[in-house]
Parts: C-alpha cells; structure tokens; sequence
C-alpha cells in the first residue's frame, strides 16, 4: 500500500510542478511503452509511431485529470490512454490517411479492426476534464506565440526533419533550460539569442537561425509550465528524416 500512496502523492505533486511531471513520466516509461505496444502489437519506437507520442500526451492529461476517487492511477491513466487512441483511430478512418489502421489484426477470437479492439464506452466527465484542459492550453500558449509573430503552422512547418538537427536543436533546449537567463532574454526582447545559445550548446548559428520558429516555440514552451504543448513539439520533428529544411 505505501508504494500505491508514494505514487498518488507523486501524481499530486506533478499537477502543478513541472519537473516533478517530468520525472514521474520518466519513471513510467516503461508502462507508457507497455500501453502503446498493446495498440501496435509491437514495441514502438519513438519519433515514428504517431501512438507513442499520444499515449505520452494521454499519460501526462492523467497526472493533470486524475483524483483519489477514481480509483487506481495507472488503471485511470490506461483508461484515458485508451480514449485518446480511440479518437486517434476515429479520426484516421473518418479521413483514409491511414489504410494500415483498416487492415486486419490477427487474434485468437478472430480478425478484428484496431478501433475495434478500442472501442468502450468512454466516460463523458473524464473526456471533457481533457479535452477543456487542452484546449485552454492550446488557445493560451497560440496567443503567446503571436506576440512573437508565429503561428502553429509557422512552428510545424519549420521543424527539424534530420534525426542530428533534432538533437542540435534538443541541445539548445538543454543549454536554456540550465541558463534560464536565456529564456528571460527571449520574452524580454522576442528574439532568439543565438549568439550566446550557439556558444553555450556548442551548436551551428546556422542551424539554429534555419530552425529559429520551433526554437522560439520549444523555448516558450518551458517558461510557462505548457506540457501537454511541450509534449507535442517534442514529437514534431515527423518521421521523415532524409530530408532537412
């Protein structure tokens, strides 16, 4: 029971902490794979499967939804998790971008679908505490972008699409993130200090001025506790990585 109780005060703590978010989505990793593989029959990989960066998002909406009353953590979190496939799979279908979700899967009790394998009835309370805590973010943090002239577009359009520029553009973040003078300088001035991240992450000038919008977003991103925005700019760099911009 304390190991079930520790958990609970961690999911408590992350709600309005940051880095305590961090660490608690970080020490479930394990489970946040286990429940994206149940989906892809498979273990995923990250910066390819679409589901794994959902199920991540889903975790974190967890951490943001969940209260003692109802029930177990990881047992509300897979609920949720698999909620969020559900619409994932929906909206997939609805729109034929993906022919790979209408193939059949292979089970014991027969073929099957995979929105099918999902399909529950979904608690409509839950679903709205979610979709309302994302959305206020969402709206939040497009208005800040436009004070910098950027719009989501802007940012998924100028994203990395190199697995190394990805990673330069990840040691720029770091090098922020343990100088936040930095951050303070790009909301006071809304430029990019490229000169001295450049320095500091050891990283191309070039490099950062191609990806200077994503830079500027994921940079935003950490000054005002955005997670469920964060998570997703972490995963925008697509799956595509012949080609760079």
């Amino acid at each position: 029971m304390n190991g079930v109780h520790e958990l609970v005060e961690q999911v408590y703590a992350a709600k309005t902490d940051a880095e305590a978010a961090d660490r608690l989505i970080r020490q479930y990793m394990g489970f946040i794979r286990a429940e994206t593989a149940k989906y892809l029959h498979r273990a995923p990989v990250e910066g390819q499967d679409e589901e794994f960066s959902i199920v991540l998002l889903a975790f974190y909406e967890a951490i943001l939804g969940y209260e003692k009353n109802r029930g177990a953590f990881l047992s509300y979190a897979s609920r949720g998790i698999r909620s969020r496939l559900i619409d994932y799979y929906r909206k997939e279908r609805k729109h034929a971008k993906v022919t790979s979700l209408h193939e059949p899967v292979q089970e014991d009790e027969g073929d099957t679908m995979k929105i099918d394998q999902l399909e529950h009835p979904e608690n409509d309370i839950e679903k709205s505490h979610r979709q309302s805590a994302t959305k206020e973010e969402i709206l939040e943090f497009e208005k800040k972008l436009q004070k910098f002239g950027l719009t989501f577009s802007d940012v998924a359009d100028n994203c990395p699409r190199q697995e190394r520029t990805f990673k330069a553009c990840g040691r720029v973040l770091a090098a922020a993130r343990e100088h936040p003078e930095y951050l303070d300088e790009l909301l006071r001035t809304k430029k990019l200090p490229i000169v001295g991240l450049a320095e500091i992450s050891k990283t191309d000038k070039k490099t950062m001025e191609r990806h200077r919008k994503y830079l500027v977003a994921v940079l935003l991103a950490f000054t005002n506790g955005y997670e469920i925005i964060r998570g997703h700019l972490y995963h925008l760099s697509g799956n595509s990585k012949d080609t760079d911009s």
